[in-house]
């Protein structure tokens, strides 16, 4: 209820005063009642249990959108949601953003406004593990996010120190004065804090993407083709931070410090975001450049469209063995 209203009392007759004084606490009582609070619990758009199918950017969903039966179509906060199903799963399908802000949110938005059974995400990446080549789509096991820092106090030249009470929490290698840390972390099911580096996709999800077998990954686009042939690999780890990287010495220190397949920018978010609410998830991202690690300019501007296909013919493969 508003009750952000005032009086200023006048100098009347207190008969008048008295008068005055109910018709005016009779206007307010009415007037604030005309602005009740917000409820609390947001409507659902929709009860049937869904998928929710996310992709980051307008070029990883505009090959999963024409591959949508029966779509209908939601607006919440000016992003676009579509139901329908997908390889016969019931999906909603909805970019979210790129960024570590835009997917929390809007993976927190979709698990509000609809009735989501399972998280996947489907996108392009870049490749950290020297042993995977533009085009392979990773499936991790596990996502963390790197760009959780300590900046350190320079001591001296070249050498730097943690506060005294944060070196327990400081058990990886530092990049510089950059000391990758644990976020602090809640759930329904472990409402104390505790704090977590790396979020496990669902064992179940994990192991029908195991079981995929000849997907037929594209290896040209147009008259471009790659050296190799695209493969699928599932487990190892997945890293996520707010930067897009293209620098070889800290796509090494990525490999050799987090054993990462891949980096991006967004699914360690929505893998937090997802243990938070008790919602099982998986990601599959195609690489469509070395992070750093190519030679000559980045690759992403030559590979995306390839390395996006990939990545939603997983996900299509992946959710027509979903039992």
């Amino acid at each position: 209820m508003d009750t952000s209203c005032t009086f200023r009392p006048l100098r009347l007759p207190a008969r008048l005063t008295r008068w005055l004084g109910a018709l005016a606490l009779a206007a307010v009582v009415a007037g604030c009642a005309t602005h009740p609070a917000p409820s609390a619990t947001a409507v659902r758009l929709d009860d049937t249990p869904r998928i929710a199918v996310i992709s980051a950017f307008a070029p990883e969903l505009a090959v999963l959108l024409p591959q949508v039966h029966q779509p209908a179509k939601h607006s919440i906060n000016g992003v676009e949601f579509t139901t329908g199903t997908l390889e016969g799963k019931p999906v909603v399908v909805f970019l979210s953003g790129i960024s570590m802000t835009n997917a929390a949110m809007n993976t927190q938005l979709v698990l509000d406004r609809f009735n989501v059974s399972h998280v996947v995400f489907s996108g392009i990446a870049g490749g950290v593990n020297p042993g995977l080549h533009i085009g392979d789509v990773t499936v991790p096991a596990q996502w963390g996010q790197y760009m959780e820092w300590l900046m350190a106090r320079e001591d001296r030249p070249g050498r730097y120190s943690a506060p005294a009470w944060m070196k327990g929490e400081l058990t990886m290698p530092a990049f510089g004065m950059m000391h990758p840390r644990p976020v602090e972390v809640r759930s329904a099911a472990q409402p104390q804090l505790s704090k977590k580096f790396w979020f496990e996709a669902d064992p179940k999800m994990l192991a029908t993407a195991r079981s995929l077998q000849n997907v037929g990954l594209e290896h040209c686009l147009a008259a471009t083709c790659l050296k190799q042939r695209p493969q699928l690999v599932v487990g190892g780890n997945g890293v996520s931070g707010q930067a897009f990287v293209d620098n070889k010495a800290f796509r090494e220190y990525a490999f050799k410090t987090f054993e990462a397949n891949v980096l991006d920018m967004e699914t360690a978010a929505t893998a937090m975001v997802a243990h938070s609410n008790g919602v099982p998830y998986i990601a599959f991202r195609s690489l469509s450049d070395l992070a750093g690690g190519g030679e000559g300019e980045n690759e992403m501007d030559t590979f995306m469209g390839l390395a996006a296909a990939n990545s939603a013919k997983v996900l299509r493969a992946f959710l027509a063995a979903w039992k």
